[in-house]
């Protein structure tokens, strides 16, 4: 299979096209497209969904795609690569992680919001305006104006993911949901005494509550999350493995390992080895 390259961080065009230039091709890079006009279908992974105008894609590294196009389409497309993720410096890292992790679970278009769907095509036209007529600071624009479209993406994603949980459950799975994020990087604040405390519930009443919710343990949710938090690290990140715990609240780098080992089967140090590689052999 065919892979296409990044060679900056942050790519921003648009295109005008009867047909895909790119298919059946893999990328190292994360790639966000916009439908500014026409209609078709998207192919990710072997599914296809129809597509129409305001809808937004997110393809991922391990994704293989392309678009069947009934016409003249426009497109705004958003290139990004590893580097910009680490360039991502801003309190809200939360949302580029939730855009990452979510993408795995989409199918078909990100944004699901009627008023984000118009937000989003105000930004996109003032992408495509800023990326056509270079001007001073034109590129300290761009990059705040994509920011805002992947906050944009990743709190629709997040209304997806809330959506799937909530068809058959109340508000208050979504209130302790809310609580375990909030609170992830404080170890001390979700033990199970502290949160059914925190909800007026009994430690037993919220575990079968919670599974019953979910069709997961509590305890099992939480992990999950603090590992992918700390995946997302490992990958896009260079920090440390003792700031990592740090940061996390683990007492230090054996408490931390034994923890992720116990969950992926690998060290720390061993996840981040892997994924460099699996990066060269991308670029390769």
């Amino acid at each position: 299979m065919a892979r296409e390259n990044i060679h900056q961080s942050l790519e921003v065009f648009y295109e005008k096209v009867e047909e895909c230039p790119l298919r059946d091709r893999q990328f190292n890079f994360f790639e966000l497209v916009y439908v500014i006009s026409g209609v078709g279908n998207h192919t990710v992974n072997g599914n296809s969904f129809p597509y129409s105008s305001g809808d937004l894609f997110l393809i991922t590294p391990n994704d293989c795609h392309g678009f069947d196009l009934e016409g003249t389409c426009e497109f705004m497309v958003i290139r990004f690569g590893e580097s910009y993720v680490r360039e991502y410096q801003w309190k809200s890292i939360d949302h580029i992680e939730c855009l990452l992790y979510y993408a795995s679970h989409l199918s078909g278009s990100v944004i699901v919001h009627h008023d984000d769907g118009k937000m989003v095509g105000l930004l996109v036209e003032n992408l495509k305006q800023a990326t056509e007529h270079e001007a001073m600071y034109s590129e300290d624009l761009i990059r705040h104006l994509v920011n805002a479209v992947i906050v944009i993406a990743a709190r629709n994603m997040a209304i997806i993911r809330s959506q799937e949980i909530s068809s058959n459950s109340d508000l208050r799975i979504l209130q302790i949901l809310d609580y375990i994020q909030e609170y992830i990087y404080q170890p001390e604040q979700l033990k199970i005494v502290v949160i059914a405390e925190r909800f007026g519930l009994s430690p037993t009443y919220l575990g079968s509550y919670f599974r019953k919710q979910c069709n997961e343990s509590i305890q099992h949710y939480i992990s999950s999350h603090r590992i992918r938090l700390i995946e997302h690290r490992l990958r896009f990140s260079d920090k440390r493995v003792h700031e990592i715990a740090d940061e996390f609240g683990f007492a230090d780098e054996s408490h931390i390992n034994k923890f992720f080992k116990r969950h992926n089967g690998v060290s720390l140090r061993g996840y981040r080895d892997s994924c460099r590689k699996e990066k060269n052999s991308l670029s390769s």
